[in-house]
């Protein structure tokens, strides 16, 4: 370290503030919370529920059953060969961000430990997402506007700096509020990122899909959009930008910042690698610290396949419409919102670790229950399916039935990534969450392929959409062995 301490403006790691004041509603509280407010609604509608579907189904899959490669297969076939196809891309475009992530977000989160302030490096994230998202309005199908390959590195741009936005804001929870408040302004952050999306999707179902079906409440779309040239899911995009420039601006203003003015980021970059690399070296001395970041790499890769490919899953096998979608995607945004409160109270009320089992294990209950349901029977074919109801949307009792169980997922979902953010608080070594937020990120990106490759090979060997849903269960499985491993320090049971 004597090349940082020759830097006039260099303060040692333990005098820098690692805590904050006030709770979840405390001025910087509540300022590091609305950021997810601001920045959580484009992962929602781009990368899960609108965009990223849109983008498999109606542009690469579409642009490839037009180009007359599939004309040899039947029709039934050429349109699950095109969706496969549509849903590769999407998985290659996952895979080269969480590459991309893995080899640099641990050297960026020990950088943001040792550099100046961090806002600004958090702005320029901001811009990054808040450009490409915008951009997204030029992705149009048959060969119109951007290419494709154009937009997947849009989409992977977007991504990586997601992450990296991401390591940054995370780095700036212990400054939040009181050390015994960070749950609850973490869950509170959770849940303010899915109300967000919650009410975008309300103003995209109002505004412009229900006008455009019954002719209410508008008569027709508002403001000029033509939903035939797909306008009404590609203004997701710059929604998402205006709302994160809109909104990100109370952070800015009040958010407590760790980083010291004045500190060199080129030293700051050179002592944080060497800082990981030693870290790395030195593994045993974080013994539960790795093993809880090993549980995670597992337990998150299966949450990420499962909201990836969640969406496409319903939409295909159920055959659920871009209506039945958004109103999905509201229900289960609403639910979340719920999901990163309730994460905040159970930390504090069970324990960090016990929360995140429990969380963990009725996640994986609900799923399991979920994909026992087809378009003709439920629970494995035990009870026959019918239609409920006459309505707009989810008219039988399998569509009702997975609807419901959509809340217990979307709950713990939340929850267990509101959790997951308290425990690396909780174990990390004072003065270097940043850096340890950063092999968090690792975690969670470096096997992002896991998921969708088990999906992928379970599906053709058993021929089963069903099957290669639930063999990401074996992720959540060893995941939560490891889980049930780490123990936590006594001030934390």
């Amino acid at each position: 370290m004597e090349t940082a301490q020759a830097d006039p403006n260099f303060r040692p790691l333990a005098a820098r503030p690692h805590s904050g004041e006030g709770g979840a509603l405390g001025k910087t509280g509540f300022a590091w919370a609305v950021f997810e407010w601001a920045r959580n609604p484009y992962y929602l509608l781009i990368v899960i529920y609108i965009f990223a579907p849109y983008f498999a189904r109606d542009i690469i899959g579409a642009d490839l059953i037009a180009s007359g490669e599939l004309g040899h297969l039947g029709q039934d076939e050429a349109r699950n060969a095109a969706n496969a196809q549509g849903q590769a891309t999407i998985a290659s475009v996952t895979k080269w961000a969480g590459i991309i992530a893995a080899l640099t977000a641990p050297f960026l989160g020990a950088a943001l430990d040792r550099g100046g302030r961090l806002k600004p490096l958090l702005a320029i994230f901001l811009v990054s997402i808040t450009t490409c998202s915008a951009l997204l309005w030029f992705a149009q199908p048959g060969g119109q506007g951007l290419p494709a390959s154009a937009v997947m590195a849009l989409l992977v741009i977007a991504y990586v700096s997601f992450t990296y936005s991401e390591v940054t804001h995370n780095s700036m929870l212990s400054v939040a509020g009181t050390k015994d408040r960070l749950s609850m302004i973490s869950g509170l952050g959770l849940g303010l990122g899915n109300l967000a999306a919650t009410l975008i999707f309300l103003a995209l179902v109002l505004l412009f899909v229900l006008p455009e079906m019954i002719g209410w409440p508008f008569a027709e779309p508002q403001f000029g959009i033509d939903t035939s040239e797909f306008e009404h899911v590609r203004i997701a995009g710059p929604i998402c930008a205006v709302w994160l420039a809109a909104f990100s601006i109370p952070f800015f203003l009040h958010a407590n910042d760790p980083g010291i003015p004045g500190a060199s980021w080129r030293r700051a970059v050179v002592d944080g690698a060497r800082s990981v690399v030693k870290t790395l070296r030195e593994a045993a001395q974080y013994r539960e610290l790795m093993k809880y970041l090993l549980a995670r790499m597992f337990y998150a890769d299966g949450m990420a396949a499962l909201l990836a490919l969640g969406a496409v899953y319903v939409a295909l096998f159920l055959e659920w419409g871009f209506l039945e979608m958004l109103c999905y995607a509201i229900f289960a945004s609403a639910w979340a919102f719920l999901g990163g409160i309730f994460g905040g109270w159970l930390d504090h009320k069970v324990g960090v670790k016990n929360a995140l089992i429990i969380e963990i294990v009725g996640m994986v209950a609900a799923m399991l229950v979920q994909w026992s349901l087809t378009q003709e029977s439920l629970f494995f074919g035990m009870i026959d399916n019918f239609q409920v109801w006459d309505g707009l949307v989810f008219q039988t009792l399998s569509d009702l039935t997975y609807l419901g169980l959509i809340s217990v997922v979307a709950v713990t979902v939340t929850a267990s990534i509101s959790s997951s953010r308290t425990m690396l608080v909780t174990l990390a070594p004072p003065g270097r969450s940043g850096e340890f937020f950063g092999l968090f990120a690792i975690a969670g990106t470096i096997t992002v392929w896991m998921g969708p490759l088990l999906v992928q090979y379970f599906t053709l060997w058993f021929n089963d959409q069903r099957i290669g849903m639930a063999s990401i269960t074996i992720l959540f499985a060893i995941g939560f062995g490891f889980l049930l491993s780490v123990r936590m320090p006594a001030e934390a049971r």
